[in-house]
């Protein structure tokens, strides 16, 4: 890891509170032309005397606007000290998770989550063909997996462009390549010529990770224009640590951008998504209308709060990178445990090999077990699958009831 160290309580404390001195302070300075200020202490008290010792509230109460991509150079200078923090982590997350190469070639921001991050890259890349090559909405579709989350309907149906969804194999929910290939006739015969291959890192109902060559291949064996960028809002901060062969990140070049979820496997605050993307193409989501702000906006948000960079800076920094990898290490070793239990009861599922979701197939319990335990089902109205997700509250202590609920279930039958 070149940039990711772990530090103490007392450093981080001490790297936040400099960061909330280097920006505006609305309590002191006579600032008259920015539409914002601290929380109302009406409401939130601010004089609290543990505050001192807690740089994320502290930060809230602050309420820096994070609005625009510093990672570019000027941006609003009111903030300029947790905009730094914020830097940081988009650094980390470029280059010591996801393996850009050379320092400091990723833009990037802290979104809203992975729909947002996921719609920002779409936007780019839509406004990217249509710029540079001239190409109408109608041309331009959106591929992905059948299991892809429902963002990618959500960025189509926002940017009017199609998105063409590919089949994958029941069983082990790999992109079919045939079903690929069937995709690419029907949409070259009705005029799309632009492509966003769209491939995930784990995806949310499944935990199944795609063989981007397939998309690749197959858009270059025919010459057509793409973007391949990974939806990683899921697996960003786990895949990464749970293999040593992950292609779905800066090292392969064919990928341009990354989205990932720091409230999920982070468990930051929600409304904490990180979109990252190599240089030269955040700009085509460029806002220059926004010209009153310092900077101008690049981000489909807009503003944003500064103190979910800081949450996320935070907790990286309290792990450091092997206390990182040990906690992915003790979610694998759990999602072991549950599958070999699975496995001696002869209940079928499906679990990537370095995935902690585990999807058990619909036969195996009924919908009383699925509310007991909060599992989630593929379909709500018409469900075939249920997942368990092994996070850091789901113990082996927590799952032997579930386990003891699914043997009963199955000597009943």
């Amino acid at each position: 890891m070149k940039l990711w160290k772990k530090l103490s309580q007392e450093q981080i404390k001490e790297r936040i509170f400099h960061a909330l001195g280097q920006n505006v302070n609305f309590y002191e300075e006579n600032i008259l032309g920015v539409p914002g200020s601290h929380l109302d202490d009406r409401v939130f008290y601010q004089d609290a005397p543990f505050l001192k010792d807690a740089p994320y509230l502290s930060t809230l109460i602050h309420n820096p606007n994070h609005i625009g991509c510093h990672t570019l150079g000027t941006s609003e200078s009111f903030f300029k000290g947790t905009q730094v923090i914020e830097r940081e982590v988009i650094r980390i997350c470029a280059e010591d998770i996801l393996q850009m190469e050379a320092p400091e070639e990723a833009d990037g921001y802290v979104a809203s989550g992975g729909t947002e991050a996921n719609m920002q890259a779409i936007w780019i890349y839509r406004n990217y063909f249509m710029q540079e090559k001239g190409a109408d909405l109608s041309e331009i579709a959106i591929l992905c997996s059948a299991d892809a989350h429902y963002s990618m309907l959500k960025a189509a149906n926002i940017l009017q462009i199609d998105a063409l969804k590919i089949p994958v194999e029941d069983s082990n929910r790999q992109l079919k390549a045939e079903g690929l290939k069937d995709v690419l006739d029907s949409a070259s015969a009705n005029g799309k010529k632009y492509f966003i291959a769209v491939a995930n890192m784990m995806t949310t109902m499944f935990g199944s990770v795609d063989n981007s060559t397939i998309y690749t291949d197959a858009l270059e064996a025919r010459e057509l224009p793409y973007f391949l960028h990974i939806d990683g809002a899921y697996g960003g901060f786990f895949y990464p640590f749970a293999t040593k062969d992950c292609s779905l990140d800066f090292s392969n070049p064919k990928v341009t951008s990354v989205t990932l979820d720091a409230h999920k496997m982070v468990q930051a605050p929600y409304g904490t998504g990180i979109f990252l993307i190599r240089k030269d193409f955040i700009q085509y989501a460029n806002t220059k209308d926004a010209s009153y702000v310092e900077g101008e906006d690049y981000t489909m948000i807009g503003s944003r709060s500064g103190a979910n960079a800081v949450a996320v800076w935070m907790i990286l920094m309290k792990n450091g990178p092997y206390g990182w990898k040990e906690k992915i290490l003790i979610l694998m070793n759990r999602a072991n445990w549950f599958t070999e239990k699975l496995d001696e009861l002869d209940i079928s599922y499906y679990r990537h090999d370095y995935s902690n979701i585990i999807t058990i197939r619909e036969k195996h319990l009924n919908r009383e077990i699925a509310r007991r335990y909060g599992l989630v089902p593929d379909n709500h109205h018409n469900p075939n699958w249920y997942k368990v997700v092994i996070m850091d509250h789901v113990t082996i202590e927590k799952l032997l009831p579930l386990i003891e609920d699914l043997q009963a279930f199955a000597n009943k039958q």
